[in-house]
């Protein structure tokens, strides 16, 4: 039987079933040295994996491109169970994906694994990786599968196949090791560059708390060593960077256990908390958003109707008020769209873009919190605009713009963007959906912006645009999201009057460009490493008297006047030596340290020195310093400005 398959350059070759894309690659021109696997139709399989079917046929080279370290660490995952196998003898297998930045495998067995076992495991994926062992895949049906698990502990692996519900199964082997997996993997161990194990923790199966306790290795893997070394520096980096360390350093925020996975906001905290939402009002104003709030409790048919009951009910918390049961929001759009129904809209008054830095709750495992990261409990900085069809394109861009500024506001001018498309469970119609995407891609296009499809990646509503911004050590972080959503308005009975009088649907934009405000303000701790703009700071400027006792009430009176003009100031006045004091403020990132004595008195000055260590050469006048201070607020800069020779 022959097959049609499309290939990169435009060409369509007639080949015979059975043949595999590794065969097609002198004529897709691509180099078999560089390939790691293959696409169909958007499927990633390996490059020996026969085809059956035509199709549109794309290589994946090497690289640091997404699907190749997926299938490259996918594979480095199969190769560290087979070295804990030889190993330890009697282990069971659960699962090893890939995760963001690496690979996992959850294993069973009496050996307490540590990080000192590490080496060996190392050593032994090294000669497994080494002897570089074909890597076959063989598909079956549940039968085949019993077979093969023989005799051996599959608890496991049993239980992930009852759930396949009859489905043809694959496995892969590489020489003594064979284990149920759907792929996909390299063609063989040896192709595998360099690889790191990192960590090893306990793990629920399947992450819930009733289920067996594993045993989890974490690890990474890059085709190239060098790539692997610039991670494990960036790893280095950011333990010193690591939010919680740094806000329990500058007092910013707690985690207690009466409230676990909510943080407890200290005034420093909540400082650059109310900064950061200040901004956003700001913005918000002058992009034309009304701001709402709605409940934090909602009766239960609100989320049935929402679709959320269906789709989203493992995360929520519930509780019962007057025998009706009731939930704690997981999100905003619904109770935002009770605003909009509330009123009556013509066309002309359409965009309505009403926003709302909404708190919701999440039930997440407690084994997935995460500092500011991964919470309970946060603030979204929600928005919802509903416009008609003919306005979507248009409200997506300026979404787009609003979201640029604000991440270069706070210091983020690196960022990609994604598509993310129609998931296998979701609500609409096909028409819905084609027609959501299409403005998304669209608004993409005409702003001259490059992005990623994410297939199947879109929320159960809509598809989305996500935005990933790097930090100052090259980490990649999804925070903006706009989501188009043509369903929830014909489910809640949403409409505008059209210039015809008749009553219609509107189209539901979902925006964040935050996100978790608990999470982006977690973000920009580690991207400042604590040393936040000063327009940020908790603490913008500290007054130094040389002696308490003698210059004390000279400080005072510098902090009242500065304070009286908005600025965050304090006085320094403990009974140690000045030094002490400066160091102490260093440490605490205090951007400005103002150092008094009998001079500044008689001068009417302040000594300035920088948290940096640069210190201004002259004594500023008071008043001086005050007004070059509300200018580097005012202006939002991103750098110490006084003292600097470019200011």
């Amino acid at each position: 039987m022959s097959i049609n398959i499309e290939l990169e350059n435009g060409q369509v070759a007639e080949v015979k079933a059975g043949i595999t894309p590794l065969d097609l690659t002198d004529d897709a021109g691509v180099s078999k040295n560089k390939v790691v696997a293959a696409k169909l139709d958007n499927e990633i399989i390996e490059l020996n994996r026969p085809l059956e079917l035509g199709g549109k046929l794309e290589f994946i080279l090497k690289g640091s491109s997404k699907d190749a370290l997926h299938v490259l660490r996918h594979t480095t995952a199969h190769v560290m169970a087979q070295a804990v196998m030889r190993l330890f003898k009697d282990v069971e297998f659960a699962i090893g994906p890939t995760i963001e930045d690496g690979f996992y495998y959850d294993f069973d067995l009496e050996h307490t694994l540590s990080p000192e076992d590490f080496e060996a495991i190392e050593a032994e994926m090294q000669n497994i990786i080494k002897t570089d062992y074909p890597i076959i895949r063989m598909e079956t049906d549940g039968e085949g599968a019993e077979k093969i698990f023989g005799e051996q502990r599959s608890e496991f692996k049993r239980e992930l196949l009852a759930g396949l519900k009859g489905e043809p199964v694959s496995f892969y082997t590489q020489d003594d090791f064979t284990d149920l997996c759907r792929g996909p993997h390299l063609t063989s161990t040896g192709q595998i560059g360099a690889f790191k194990l990192l960590s090893v923790a306990g793990a629920y199966w399947r992450g819930n708390e009733v289920n067996p306790m594993l045993q989890r290795i974490y690890g990474t893997a890059f085709f190239d060593r060098k790539e692997l070394k610039v991670y494990l520096r960036q790893l280095e980096e950011a333990k010193k960077r690591d939010h919680r360390k740094i806000g329990a350093k500058l007092d910013l925020f707690s985690f207690q256990p009466e409230a676990p996975g909510s943080a407890f906001w200290h005034p420093n905290g909540s400082v650059v908390f109310e900064q950061v939402l200040s901004y956003m009002r700001e913005k918000l104003f002058e992009y034309d958003y009304d701001e709402i709030k709605t409940p934090l409790i909602l009766n239960e048919q609100l989320w049935r109707d929402s679709g959320h009951w269906d789709h989203y009910r493992n995360n929520m918390f519930f509780t019962k008020i007057d025998e009706k049961d009731f939930a704690v929001r997981p999100m905003n759009c619904p109770s935002g769209t009770r605003v909009f129904k509330n009123g009556y809209y013509s066309y002309r008054d359409l965009p309505i873009r009403m926003a709302e830095f909404g708190i919701v709750h999440r039930h997440e495992k407690s084994g997935v919190l995460n500092g500011l990261f991964r919470v309970r409990s946060f603030t979204m900085d929600d928005a919802h605009i509903y416009c008609t069809p003919d306005q979507a394109q248009d409200e997506v861009t300026l979404c787009i713009k609003l979201l640029q500024e604000v991440y270069e506001a706070f210091g983020f001018t690196d960022y990609q963007y994604e598509l993310s498309t129609r998931p296998e469970k979701s609500i609409g119609t096909d028409e819905m959906w084609e027609q959501a995407e299409s403005v998304l891609e669209k608004a993409l296009e005409a702003n001259g912006i490059e992005y990623q499809v994410n297939h199947g990646d879109g929320a159960f509503y809509g598809p989305k645009i996500d935005v990933h911004i790097s930090d100052a050590i090259k980490r990649s972080w999804q925070c903006a999201t706009v989501q188009i959503d043509f369903s929830m308005p014909e489910r809640f009975e949403l409409s505008f009057v059209d210039a015809e009088g008749k009553k219609l649907p509107p189209v539901m934009l979902h925006r964040a460009i935050l996100g978790s405000m608990e999470r982006f303000i977690g973000i920009l701790i580690e991207h400042y490493a604590g040393k936040f703009p000063t327009w940020l700071a908790p603490l913008q400027a500290v007054v130094l008297p040389i002696s308490p006792e003698k210059f004390g009430d000279y400080a005072n009176g510098i902090v009242s006047d500065l304070r009286r003009i908005g600025l965050r100031v304090k006085a320094d006045m403990r009974n140690e030596s000045l030094n002490k004091r400066i160091r102490d403020n260093q440490k605490q990132y205090v951007p400005y340290m103002l150092v008094v004595g009998e001079r500044e008195i008689a001068e009417g000055t302040v000594n300035v020195r920088r948290r940096d260590g640069v210190q201004v050469s002259e004594p500023m006048k008071v008043e001086v310093f005050a007004a070059e201070l509300i200018e580097e607020i005012g202006n939002r800069s991103l750098e110490l400005t006084i003292g600097s020779e470019n200011q």
